[in-house]
């Protein structure tokens, strides 16, 4: 309603976006406002931030906020939608199959899930179409989300008389006062919120799969069957979603990783833990080379340390607290007392190196990098490709200076994490700028000036190095701020890839010291620095986003030469070992097949380069030449395709 019809009441002040003040009535809504801008406006609002909170788009404001209108063009507008469509799909289900009890239903990245009990029915692939249509018909319904506060019994009772044991211990876990209920149509849910004002924005919806999920995350407890599902204000955005997934799965490097021989997962050898084939192996070393020689002109120091370290190592850094009783078991040696884990992290072991000699403010900064193999126990259900695996190589440096060398530092890393977004063609990201949660100060390890002074610095060098910037509280590292890339695919999927930490506090707890000018002791601050994140992730995210096809100087295979017939195998070789003794990768296909399929199976294979080996080719002494999506480039000089080679991987590097 527009502020001037209610001039009688008391008044509040509502901050827009772009700075302007209007006022309204007190208890006015969200809702509200966007009336008084527009109606069109209004039809399209799905919830709202006030003073940085996600709420109902219908809920009072009583005091003077800042505002913005979330709709489905804003991250909040989608995540509020798929939230709401979560509880909307649990009616839908709710109406098939009576007595079923719902445990969690939260928006994700891209859609919702719902943990469901099932009883004795079962759900499958062949239910989702009703149930998507049973959706759309609720939705018709334009049923309001009424949001309800109710006291701990009340609830306990709804629930106990629904029959609703996971509800009932969540229950358990609530304060009173704190505890509301959403009902939309006949279906009502515990649930925090926020949701959008009504089922009528949800025109499409797509059941997109089932997975077991256990209670809680506890393989202890019962298994759940987890509901996927994806909405949209619009069957056409619906369709061009699954355009995308369907191209996501051609890309999935599950299935890449096989068809193109990288890596290989074996249950004898462990569940998440990769073996790299030779192809792979070969990626990765050039990934890895690639790195450590943009590490070596920018002043890192290489060093190694061991794949375990003493149960003491990782109490004194806070790890053993944090994650002990979630990591690998601890190893027991024949003597009494003496304990060991598999390393989980790098870092202590390079404060443990910086620690081993005197160090002089002249010395600063120390850069250690190092490629070392990390071990943390994932639950089988999460396990996932090479995203998500228990053993894993991080590109690891920390980074030891002075206070006034922070800012320097930072802009460095950034540089780097820039040239490699820049090399492997990841251009569109921005940086996330993770903080605290102001909320949950137990979780974060540290004094709360040296936060204060982590967080100061990691945002101002973001600012001055110009990166569009994000900033997400809660997403702290439990030692420090972190600057994370997150980056966009080729088909707008988003990743979080290289990360930048600044640390004051394990200098504190390994008391790490420099002789400062004043020929005092001082603490060095300490750098976490991670470009790739983990080798494992980085080549994952890689082969999905070239999807399979990496530049010509990554490739495993950049050139194979396609003899005709037998009789040219000889001079194929030393076509071979010619373009190799110029660094160029090439392999003969030396089979008796048709020089046809050679190519169809070298292009399957996505091979940069083809060689045709005839009469011709042996006669001149050259090679006719074939790039993989455009077709032939005609006849050449060995040394001539050479030089192509040698300068087209030039420019990508460079």
């Amino acid at each position: 309603m527009h502020p001037q019809k209610k001039l009688n009441y008391s008044m509040i002040k509502i901050t827009l976006p772009d700075g302007s003040i209007r006022e309204f009535a007190k208890g006015s809504s969200a809702m509200d406002v966007a009336m008084s801008i527009s109606e069109g406006l209004a039809r399209k609002v799905l919830s709202a931030q006030v003073n940085g909170e996600t709420v109902d788009a219908n809920r009072p404001i009583d005091t003077d906020a800042t505002l913005r209108l979330n709709t489905w063009n804003d991250s909040e507008g989608k995540s509020t939608m798929w939230h709401s469509s979560a509880h909307l799909m649990a009616e839908a289900l709710e109406a098939f199959y009576p007595g079923a009890k719902f445990a969690i239903g939260p928006p994700i990245e891209n859609g919702f899930y719902y943990d469901v009990d099932f009883g004795d029915q079962s759900l499958s692939e062949k239910d989702f179409e009703r149930i998507e249509s049973k959706m759309l018909e609720l939705a018709g319904q334009k049923n309001e989300y009424i949001r309800k506060s109710v006291s701990k019994a009340e609830a306990m009772a709804y629930f106990t008389e629904k029959g609703d044991p996971y509800k009932l211990e969540l229950i358990a876990d609530l304060n009173d006062g704190e505890i509301t209920f959403y009902t939309q149509g006949n279906f009502t849910d515990l649930c925090r919120g926020p949701h959008i004002p009504n089922t009528g924005h949800i025109k499409a919806a797509k059941i997109m799969s089932v997975a077991g999920a256990y209670w809680r995350g506890d393989e202890k407890n019962k298994q759940l069957t987890r509901v996927y599902g994806i909405t949209f204000p619009a069957k056409k955005e619906l369709d061009e979603y699954l355009v995308l997934v369907e191209e996501a799965k051609k890309r999935d490097h599950r299935k890449l990783g096989k068809e193109l021989e990288l890596f290989h997962f074996s249950q004898r050898v462990g569940q998440g833990l990769p073996l790299w084939l030779p192809k792979g192996a070969a990626l990765r070393a050039r990934l890895e080379n690639f790195l450590k020689e943009a590490q070596r002109k920018s002043g890192y120091e290489p060093v190694i340390t061991p794949h375990i370290g003493s149960k003491e190592l990782y109490e004194t850094s806070g790890h053993w607290a944090k994650y002990g009783k979630d990591s690998f078991q601890p190893i027991e040696t024949p003597v009494e007392g003496e304990v060991y884990m598999l390393k989980p992290m790098n870092c202590p072991h390079h404060c443990e190196i910086y620690k081993s000699k005197p160090r002089s403010y002249r010395d600063l900064p120390v850069r250690y990098a190092e490629f070392g193999t990390v071990y943390r126990y994932e639950q089988s259900g999460e396990l996932h490709g090479l995203t998500r695996v228990r053993g894993f190589t991080q590109d690891d440096a920390h980074i030891f200076c002075t206070v006034d060398q922070v800012k320097g530092e930072m802009a460095k890393v950034i540089d780097l994490v820039l040239y490699i977004f820049k090399t492997l063609d990841f251009k569109d990201f921005i940086a996330q700028v993770s903080l605290r949660d102001p909320n949950n100060p137990d979780k974060y390890i540290g004094s709360l000036q040296n936060w204060e002074k982590a967080e100061r610095a990691i945002q101002e060098v973001a600012d001055e190095k110009g990166l569009k910037t994000v900033v997400e509280y809660g997403e702290a590292a439990f030692y420090g701020p972190k600057l994370d890339f997150m980056v966009r695919d080729a088909i707008g999927r988003k990743w979080q890839l290289g990360t930048v930490q600044i640390d004051y506090n394990l200098p504190e707890r390994f008391e790490l010291d420099y002789t400062g000018a004043d020929n005092q002791k001082h603490r060095p601050v300490m750098i976490h620095r991670a470009p790739f994140g983990s080798m494992e992730r980085f080549v994952a995210i890689l082969i999905e986003h070239t999807a399979g096809k990496f530049p010509l100087w990554l490739s495993p295979e950049q050139v194979r030469i396609l003899p005709v017939s037998d009789k040219f195998n000889e001079y194929s070789q030393s076509v071979s070992t010619e373009l190799n003794n110029c660094d160029i990768r090439a392999l003969v296909d030396e089979r008796s097949e048709k020089v046809g399929k050679k190519i169809r199976e070298a292009e399957i294979d996505k091979v940069p380069y083809m060689l045709i080996i005839g009469e011709k080719e042996e006669s001149n002494g050259t090679v006719s030449v074939r790039k993989q999506g455009d077709g032939d480039l005609g006849e050449m000089s060995i040394a001539a395709f050479a030089h192509l080679i040698n300068e087209a991987v030039k420019q990508q590097v460079n």
